[in-house]
């Protein structure tokens, strides 16, 4: 778990990589329409208690005007000081209850209670000053309303049906001439708990709502992983396939080459060191027999072909590595090998350069190297040609080598169904260093003739060493 969270691998990274966008952007999504709703519900949830409220009011104002349409007829006529008129009217006002907690309330400016028919504890005492739980002032508000004309106010109070207290909005008028605040309330607690339950409902919604969307991230993520280990274990396969094929092919090349080597050691330097051994035995012969100037004729010919056996075996070295690559460069070994190319197959062979600002790394130097020596060999076997030219130069994306010759071309169906072993060894090297081959051929079906075939090898800028000292800066690549 420790390796997985600080030393993660391949895989691992490509899960990784995967799966956490898909988090960040499922976490974004959650937050964001939780914030959406909540901020809507909210709202909606306000207009509600808005409404609920200005019902209550709108009940209320009701009461209020029927209340002042019973009394009237008395309040009306009556001398500020009519005590008969007063009492008629706090009957009235006493008989005025409704539903389990409804009720009139008179207080006189001086804050003195005159009607409270269902809580009469407070009939008849002063209750200025009075404070309900939350420290508002509920008297004299009551009176200051009254005084204004009329108005609303809200506070805490006891409710009669349960004695505890609850939210109460009441609605109070001024009658001027008695100094009287005549009112009535409403408890809004069943507004609260409704908004309340609302607000709750709200968030069971967001929760779901989370829960929902982390179901289809688990979901996602589950086929996201599924899908990488699938990916995973075919790229896996594929690799282990190719890397058997690539295995393959090396042990095939190496037993080509080998099989070559064999080849020609046992054709010409076998056959050149036998002459040798014959001709060596016959001079040994003749001089045990004192024929001096008869073995000087054997003894030239094994001479001369210990010099060819040399000569050979050092052909077969600059093939298998030439050291012209290393000591001079990869200019001059191309053109000793085109050279010598035209020696042996005479073929008119043209090689041209450029010098080189920069120089070529090794890798480079050797996969051109054995471009060239694939392309000629396969120019020699198969094309017929009887030019062939080859130019290499460097420029500002790197470096291109051109082989071109006028042979009859790659067969259309080679084309189509891909190169050949030799072909693709030229594509891989140079896919391993990051460049490009282009093969462009031409040939009549119906003739078997064709304009040629040119191979063009390019090698990116990166392969360009920086340049060092003077003569090594102007030497060819």
């Amino acid at each position: 778990m420790i390796r997985f969270l600080f030393r993660p691998n391949y895989a691992q990274k490509l899960s990784l990589l995967a799966t956490l966008p898909l988090i960040i952007a499922c976490l974004a999504i959650a937050a964001l329409v939780a914030s959406q709703s909540r901020s809507m519900a909210e709202r909606e949830i306000q207009v509600l208690e808005r409404q609920l409220i200005e019902a209550k009011k709108a009940e209320l104002r009701n009461y209020v005007t029927q209340a002042r349409n019973g009394f009237m007829h008395v309040y009306g006529p009556a001398a500020p000081d009519d005590a008969e008129a007063k009492q008629r009217v706090t009957q009235t006002l006493s008989a005025m209850i409704y539903g389990k907690d409804g009720f009139f309330f008179v207080y006189d400016y001086d804050g003195t209670n005159l009607v409270s028919p269902r809580q009469t504890e407070f009939i008849n005492r002063n209750w200025s000053g009075l404070t309900d739980a939350r420290g508002v002032p509920v008297v004299d508000r009551f009176i200051d309303i009254a005084r204004e004309g009329a108005g609303w106010h809200s506070f805490m109070w006891q409710k009669p049906s349960t004695g505890e207290e609850a939210q109460m909005i009441a609605y109070v008028v001024g009658l001027q001439d008695w100094q009287w605040a005549v009112g009535t309330g409403v408890f809004i607690d069943d507004v609260l708990s409704s908004i309340a339950i609302s607000r709750a409902e709200v968030e069971n919604r967001v929760r779901r709502t989370f829960l929902y969307i982390g179901a289809i991230t688990l979901v996602a993520l589950i086929l996201v992983f599924a899908s990488g280990m699938m990916l995973n274990i075919r790229e896996r396969r594929l690799a282990d396939a190719k890397l058997k094929e690539l295995t393959q092919r090396v042990f095939d090349a190496q037993e080509e080459e080998r099989g070559r080597v064999a080849r020609e050691l046992h054709d010409s330097i076998s056959q050149l060191l036998v002459g040798v051994r014959y001709a060596f035995e016959t001079v040994r012969r003749r001089i045990g027999n004192e024929e001096y100037e008869a073995a000087q004729e054997p003894l030239a010919k094994g001479v001369n072909s210990l010099a060819t056996a040399i000569s050979e075996v050092r052909r077969i070295s600059r093939d298998l590595r030439p050291g012209v690559l290393d000591d001079l460069g990869l200019g001059p070994a191309l053109k000793a090998l085109t050279s010598e190319f035209a020696l042996r197959t005479g073929i008119e062979t043209e090689f041209s350069t450029v010098v080189f600002r920069n120089r070529l790394d090794q890798e480079a130097k050797i996969a051109l190297y054995r471009i060239a020596q694939e392309a000629l060999t396969n120019i020699e076997r198969h094309s017929g040609a009887t030019r062939v030219t080859m130019d290499l130069r460097g420029h500002a994306k790197g470096a291109t080598m051109r082989i071109t010759d006028n042979g009859t071309g790659l067969p259309a169906q080679q084309m189509r169904s891909g190169p050949g072993i030799g072909l693709r060894n030229m594509q891989e090297r140079m896919e391993q260093l990051d460049g490009t081959l282009r093969i462009l051929s031409s040939r009549s079906a119906a003739t078997g003739s064709g304009s040629g075939t040119v191979i063009e090898a390019s090698l990116p800028l990166s392969h360009l060493l920086p340049p060092g000292d003077d003569a090594l800066a102007h030497r060819l690549p």
